[in-house]
This record gives structure tokens, C-alpha cells and sequence, in this order.
């Protein structure tokens, strides 16, 4: 028979086997972690017709004469070289921005490599795994001052401790603090005040049951309220919150509001819930015969100066009369009686102030000692013109008026509650912190950190990576794995980022490395070799059957 025929069937299985090869590849396209494969031919063996000889004076050498007999599958190299990174958005997922490998263990034990870094917590044993349920290997616990290590990384979070939640912010220089009277996490709520002016006489402090729920309650404060001191409130805010929950207490207990420096002495609810924490003016209450009219046809009240500070108290007693100037003017003159001292205090309403507009009074002569100049009433007024028209329908009214009594600027009482939400946190009634509550995160260093309620950030494991003195020699064995053999060397534990590894990246994942359009040219070259060798077998087959034919 033909050497040909058998050449010819040993390169077409040569070639199909670097099909399968490249077959492969191209399905692994899309698979994280894949390492792509390509065949090597060679030659097999040779039949010598005539061996070489060597020449001599009188004639020259020969050389050999050989007949192949086809080519073989040399081997199947892996390529090791890394691939581009894929951004998932999943925080457990981890690539390897460098050399090394992820070591992962099966439930038998056996040790495989990887570099597919889909990882996820098995929330049932603690452990860290990869997408095949195998155990991620590295330093379990605090890793500082941990050699690089393969042991399973089982990931535990320490008991939380009991707890109280608290909340504290700083108003004006004090620094209120919300505390709990239980340690539960039912106390992690958000308390806000509001001022309210249409709660009924008597209902200092209300918690509407609309407004009541486990993460935040808010406490209406009547405008008409009057408190002994904080402790009061707090009575009254506790007792509103016990009868928004049905007459049940609240399950964090009470809650205390305290205040560093101590606010001492009562306060009424504007002043719980006011924001004015600089000099607050005097005020002005006329009686009830001018509360709602005020006085020579709508003069009212309004406000004292507080730069100066005005420190005049006492009854008011107004008189109003033709200031007798060009332009023409009502002159207003309050007189403040106090103890037997009196103080007054004048201004004008011109004929020019033709609509409602406001006026100062200023106090004449020198201010008692020690107090400063300047000091004014402020009051407002209908215009001159409504003035006019008022004594003219009324020429027999009073032009003196004892209209009330005004107290002194005071510095302010407000305490300004109002202004921020009170979000208590850290309360915990203890015992064990689930994975799933604790954030965990993977760092560069591999270093595997978790949110603790109590202890804040801590370190929990490390997943540590290996490198081979020859990657190459890696055997494949399927779900991305690769494990170790003779040629590739013992695999060495490493830190990430060290001794020659890459760092880690979170949310990414390594992508194949096949190269479609590499694969796609080897496969035609590979679909012709194939075809020319088939050419052999057909040609073969006629020279043989022109042989059987010489016999006719």
C-alpha cells in the first residue's frame, strides 16, 4: 500500500485535534478566568532508503534519502497571558490585576487554582467561596503580622455589645444629647420637634400616631407651652410618645435629652423650638381694651431695640400730640414707670408717612447708669392721615392712653431644637452580627474588612494568592480550574500585590483571554490543512486502482 494514505489520514487526525483545540477556545469566549490552548504538530518517523556516505579522492558523498510517514500532535500549550478586566458592579466579585493565582478548595480537599474571582459568603458556615461552592483559601481572622497561608477563609464577626442609641448635636455652643433608656436597636429612631400653634390649651407636647412609626417620631410642641426645665419636657415628650404607640411605652424606654453646659431654669415652647440665640427685644402687651384696635386710631406694638439693649420695663403710658413742625407731625411720646422711675422715649409720625409704616422712639435725656444711649420703642402706625381722621370723628378721645406694660431685651432663652433632626444610632441589645449586616469588603491587599456596630471597621481574613515557577505547565481540569503538576512547580502562597502578584480590584472580573480573530485564521488554516490531506487519500485511491486495472 501507499506510504501516502497513511500520512494523509495521520495529518487529518493531527488537524482535527487542533480543531477540537480551537473549538474550544471559541466556546470559552466568554468564560471568566478561560485560558486559551493551541496544538503544536511534528513530524512522526521516517523509512531511509539509502543512509548518507561519505566521500572520498575519487568521489564525492551522498546523502540520505528518507520517506516520512505523516505528523502527530507535539503537544497542547496553555496561554497563560492575561486579559482585560470587566467591570460588574458586584462588590464580590474580585480580579487579579497582575501575576498569581486564587486557590480554592473542594469539600474532598483537593486544591485548585484559578483566576475566575466570582466570589461570594456562604452565609450558612461562614466560609468565603467562589461561584462553584469551593472554599477561597487564605488567612482567616486579624491578618496583621499573618505569613501568606492556604487555609480556608471562614469569616466570623465578634458579638456586638448592649447598647444604649444616642444622638448629639451642638445648637448655639450646647451640645444636646438624645440617649435611650433601653439598649435595643429598636431605639435607632429620628426625633424631630416641631412648633405647632394649633394644638389645644393644655397639650403641651403631642405625638400625632400619623407620625409615629420604628424609624422616626415627631414631637409637635405647643406655642402656648410652659416648662419647668428639661426634665419636665422630657416627661411630657415620653408621656406623648407612650400615647401615640396605643399607651405602650416605646421599646426603647424613655428617651432623655440633656445638655452640656446644663440649661437651667424654665422655658416655654417658643423658646424650646426658637432659632433667635442672639439679644430677644422687649415686648410690648397693650390690655385688652387696645390688644386688637391699639391706640389713636391703629397705633400697635411692635418691638425694642436690641443694639442698644433696651432695659426700660415697666408700665406704658402713651400721649399723643401736634408736634407743631413743618411739615406737620403727630408727636408720640411712651412714657415707662418702673419703681418710681420713669423714662421717655419720643418720636414723629409726618405728614409725609401717608400710609401704615413703622416709627422709633427714642428715649430723651440721659439713660440710667451704666446703660447706653440710643435705646427705642419701636410701634407701628396707620399714617398720619388715619391719625388726622381719627380725632376728627373722635375730637374728645383721650390723647393720653395707658395702654399696657413693656419688658426689658433679654438675652435669649432659645434652645433651638427646631433646627435639626436627632437620628439616634448604636443601639444594639447584643449578641451575634450576621455577615449579611456587616458590609463586607474586599481591599487591594486582599484583606477582607467588615462594619462592626460597636468595634467600627475590622479586618476579618485575607485572601492571599500563588504563584508557579513555570504557569505553563498548569493542567487544566475544567470550571476554570487548573491544579499543579511536576512540570509547573509547587505552588508558593503569596500576599496580594507582593512578590510579583497583582493587587486586587473589586466589582471587576478577568475575561478570557481568546483572541476571535486569531482563532478564526488558525481555523481556516487548520480547515485547509485538513482538506489537502484528504486530497491525498483521494489521489492515493486512484493511483492504486490503476494498478488493480493493469491486470486486465
Amino acid at each position: 500500500m501507499l506510504r501516502s494514505l497513511f500520512s494523509a489520514v495521520s495529518g487529518m487526525q493531527a488537524h482535527q485535534t487542533k480543531l477540537d483545540v480551537i473549538g474550544n477556545n471559541i466556546a470559552n469566549v466568554n468564560t471568566y478566568g478561560f485560558k486559551s490552548s493551541r496544538a503544536r504538530f511534528q513530524d512522526v518517523y521516517y523509512q531511509t532508503l539509502q543512509s548518507a556516505t561519505s566521500g572520498d579522492n575519487n568521489r564525492g558523498g551522498t546523502n540520505a534519502s528518507q520517506v516520512g510517514y505523516g505528523a502527530q500532535l507535539a503537544g497542547i500549550d496553555l496561554n497563560m497571558e492575561r486579559s482585560a478586566l470587566q467591570s460588574t458592579g458586584r462588590p464580590m466579585d474580585v480580579a487579579i490585576t497582575g501575576e498569581g493565582f486564587f486557590q480554592v478548595m473542594d469539600s474532598d480537599g483537593n486544591i485548585f487554582y484559578t483566576r475566575a474571582g466570582n466570589l461570594q459568603l456562604d452565609y450558612k458556615s461562614g466560609n468565603l467561596v467562589d461561584a462553584n461552592g469551593y472554599t477561597v483559601l487564605g488567612v482567616t481572622g486579624d491578618p496583621l503580622g499573618k505569613a501568606a497561608s492556604s487555609d480556608k477563609i471562614h469569616l466570623s464577626i465578634p458579638s456586638k455589645n448592649n447598647a444604649q442609641s444616642s444622638s448629639t448635636q451642638e445648637i448655639n455652643g450646647v451640645k444636646y444629647t438624645i440617649t435611650s433608656q433601653n439598649a435595643t436597636g429598636d431605639a435607632n429612631v429620628s426625633i424631630s420637634f416641631k412648633l405647632d400653634e394649633t394644638l389645644p390649651d393644655g397639650a403641651d407636647v403631642v405625638v400625632q400616631p400619623s407620625e409615629f412609626n420604628t424609624s422616626s417620631i415627631v414631637v409637635r410642641i405647643s406655642d402656648k407651652a410652659s416648662f419647668a426645665s428639661l426634665s419636665d419636657f422630657n416627661e411630657k415628650m415620653n408621656s406623648a410618645i407612650s400615647r401615640a404607640n396605643n399607651g405602650t411605652p416605646h421599646p426603647a424606654g424613655n428617651f432623655t435629652i440633656t445638655a452640656q453646659p446644663a440649661q437651667t431654669g424654665g422655658f416655654t415652647g417658643k423658646e424650646l423650638m426658637g432659632e433667635n440665640f442672639g439679644i430677644k427685644p422687649g415686648e410690648q402687651i397693650f390690655n385688652d381694651t387696645y390688644k386688637d384696635s391699639g391706640i389713636f386710631g391703629g397705633i400697635k406694638p411692635s418691638s425694642t431695640s436690641t443694639e442698644p439693649v433696651f432695659t426700660a420695663s415697666g408700665d406704658v403710658e402713651y400721649t399723643i400730640v401736634k408736634a407743631g413742625t413743618s411739615p406737620d407731625a403727630w408727636k408720640l411720646t411712651a412714657t415707662v414707670k418702673k419703681d418710681g422711675k420713669t423714662r421717655i422715649f419720643e418720636g414723629q409720625i409726618s405728614e409725609n408717612s401717608t400710609s401704615a409704616n413703622s416709627v422709633w422712639l427714642k428715649e430723651t435725656g440721659t439713660p440710667p447708669s451704666g446703660e447706653e444711649a440710643g435705646q427705642y420703642i419701636e410701634v407701628k402706625h396707620p399714617g398720619y392721615t388715619a391719625i388726622e381722621d381719627y380725632f376728627k370723628i373722635n375730637p374728645t378721645a383721650d390723647t393720653t392712653v395707658a395702654a399696657g406694660s413693656i419688658t426689658a431685651a433679654t438675652n435669649s432663652r432659645d434652645l433651638g431644637l427646631g433646627s435639626k433632626a436627632f437620628t439616634l444610632t448604636d443601639g444594639s441589645a447584643g449578641g451575634t452580627v450576621s455577615l449579611s449586616d456587616a458590609g463586607v469588603t474586599i481591599l487591594a491587599n486582599g484583606i477582607i474588612e467588615a462594619n462592626h456596630p460597636n468595634l467600627g471597621k475590622i479586618q476579618i481574613g485575607r485572601i492571599d494568592l500563588v504563584t508557579f515557577d513555570n504557569p505553563y505547565g498548569l493542567e487544566g481540569v475544567g470550571n476554570s480550574y487548573f491544579k499543579a503538576t511536576g512540570n509547573s512547580g509547587d505552588a508558593k502562597a503569596c500576599k496580594a500585590g507582593e512578590d510579583g502578584t497583582g493587587a486586587l480590584k473589586t466589582s471587576s472580573l478577568e475575561m478570557s483571554n481568546v483572541d476571535i480573530s486569531t482563532e478564526f485564521a488558525d481555523m481556516i488554516v487548520t480547515q485547509r490543512g485538513f482538506q489537502a490531506n484528504s486530497r491525498i487519500i483521494t489521489v492515493s485511491d486512484s493511483i492504486l486502482e490503476e494498478l488493480v486495472n493493469l491486470k486486465r
